[in-house]
């Protein structure tokens, strides 16, 4: 159970201040044992000592968004304020801010490179990068994807990301902070596809043209195992055209589909962005990273929009259309999908 939230302010999130603070202290502790540790290991998975760096660094930036937060907070009248547009602006900028300085230390410890593919630059798609919003729909592939998703939004195309979580990411103290001062929702495990579904309705219902409401359909990692229930589901339901289609899928689960269109009706204007990626899929627990991360990690990454008008209606054609694109991301991925290996 997800703890109240006074104790996340009050006992979580100085314990962030804690350990950074501690972990700077330590640092030189910490970088021996490390290394000692890491002579057991063959060269090629000698990395311990990049991941004390990253996690010193991350920590540090936690705390100084944190600190951040608290002065807007005091700024706001103590709050009172926290809700009008300009205190919003202010959020954005700084979680744009941290994610900046997330992914400069990614680049400078991991080696970490972004190649990313756009669609082709032409008069119309400039014209309409900031003129409506975007319903992002995104593969769901690991912390380490998401956020570079959330970086890019942000920094390279001025958006401003509306996202849906799952609740549990409130022990995450800057980004129960950040993100709960913005537009976004955080599901609690067991609310159902219902409340999944309410949330992103009433998200997408008043976006303006720079939002972007940035959805995961396949709801959580690519496994076998979860691969095999989503399959059942479909079968059980009485789907066979779709769970055939998602028989076909290599590296993506079928997507839930009633949370994309629920943001499709709610906001017909929006044009629609299809996000492959590919490049930290398979490192998402810290043994991943330590026995697998690449001596220089990098993503891979293309999008491609769907205007508005061109978005089906009805809801038989939206199914299908739903799953031609994701079929077309999976395609993507088995062309550019490469596991980490640790002599890369």
């Amino acid at each position: 159970m997800l703890p109240p939230r006074i104790v996340r302010r009050l006992v979580l999130a100085p314990l962030v201040v804690v350990l950074a603070v501690a972990a700077l202290v330590t640092l030189p502790i910490w970088l021996l044992v490390v290394a000692a540790a890491s002579l057991r290991l063959p060269p090629p998975q000698r990395r311990g000592t990049r991941l004390v760096w990253f996690a010193v660094a991350w920590l540090t930036l936690e705390t100084m968004a944190l600190l951040a937060c608290f002065g807007i907070w005091v700024v706001s009248g103590f709050g009172g304020r926290l809700s009008r547009d300009e205190y919003e602006d202010r959020h954005y900028a700084l979680i744009k801010w941290f994610l900046g300085r997330v992914y400069g230390a990614a680049e400078r410890i991991f080696g970490l490179r972004v190649i990313m593919e756009e669609p082709t630059p032409t008069p119309g798609e400039l014209s309409r990068r900031l003129t409506r919003p975007v319903i992002v729909l995104a593969r769901h592939a690991g912390p380490g994807d998401s956020v570079l998703l959330v970086h890019h939004l942000l920094s390279v195309y001025g958006r401003r990301p509306r996202i849906v979580m799952k609740a549990a990411l409130r022990l995450d103290p800057s980004l129960d902070v950040l993100t709960g001062r913005v537009p976004s929702a955080f599901v609690p495990r067991g609310s159902g596809s219902g409340g999944v579904v309410a949330e992103i309705r009433r998200l997408a219902a008043d976006m303006d043209p720079d939002d972007a409401l940035v959805i995961f359909p396949e709801g959580g990692n690519f496994t076998p195992r979860r691969r095999a229930r989503a399959l059942r589901r479909l079968e059980n339901k009485g789907l066979a055209e779709e769970a055939a289609r998602a028989r076909r899928l290599e590296h993506l689960l079928p997507p839930h589909p009633g949370g994309a269109f629920a943001a499709i009706d709610a906001c017909p204007a929006a044009d629609v962005v299809f996000v492959a990626h590919t490049g930290l899929d398979d490192l998402v627990t810290l043994g991943d990273l330590w026995s697998r991360l690449p001596t220089h990690a990098e993503v891979r990454a293309t999008w491609w929009r769907v205007d508005a008008d061109d978005v089906p209606r009805d809801r038989e054609e939206q199914v299908r259309w739903l799953y031609d694109n994701w079929a077309r991301i999976d395609a993507w991925i088995a062309a550019n999908h490469r596991a980490p290996t640790p002599g890369a």
